[in-house]
């Protein structure tokens, strides 16, 4: 009875939003075939919850997942581009270039991806209330009461949400990387 009820809510999600998800996609993306492909892969993730029809904005989640998707596929499609004309560059001039370094020690830059991902590991984390609002906020640059009206709460609750994820993150990489004295 609960898968019935599970499937009757997504498929009356796709039918509801499901266009209007592949045309933001197809905007964001400058692609129908990858916007239809990350709507579908968003879906499988809404698929995927023990019970997506008890989110308080499955609407506003769906989006969020699907605009987490179109990011990474474009930083992939971007780092896809970097490494071609890098290989090019090399061809060229008989020398890799890596266009991220800008100077930076390869020490400095391994350090900075394994906070990052650090960090990814840390939202991943949160509960998805405070996900959410931090990642609207964070990566959608969406103010508090625009994330209080997506997510159907109180700017009070977003603010204590993005408080609550702030703080995650900060003890996560404080457990590997403590302050160092003296300031």
């Amino acid at each position: 009875m609960a898968a019935n009820k599970k499937h009757q809510f997504l498929a009356h999600l796709v039918a509801t939003h499901g266009t209007a998800l592949e045309r933001y996609l197809a905007r964001k993306l400058d692609n129908p075939e990858d916007a239809a492909e990350v709507a579908q892969e968003a879906f499988l993730r809404l698929h995927r919850l023990e019970a997506p029809e008890t989110l308080d904005n499955a609407r506003a989640f769906l989006f969020q997942v699907a605009t987490n998707l179109a990011v990474d596929q474009l930083r992939r499609r971007k780092l896809h581009l970097q490494f071609l004309n890098g290989e090019r560059n090399h061809a060229k001039e008989g020398e890799p270039r890596d266009i991220n370094a800008s100077g930076a020690s390869p020490e400095h830059i391994l350090g900075a991806r394994q906070k990052l991902a650090l960090i990814f590991e840390a939202v991943e984390e949160l509960p998805v209330n405070i996900r959410q609002a931090f990642l609207l906020h964070r990566r959608n640059g969406l103010s508090y009461g625009e994330i209080a009206d997506a997510m159907q709460v109180s700017v009070s609750s977003v603010e204590k949400y993005i408080l609550q994820a702030l703080q995650h993150c900060r003890k996560r990489l404080a457990a590997l990387y403590p302050p160092e004295d003296g300031g």
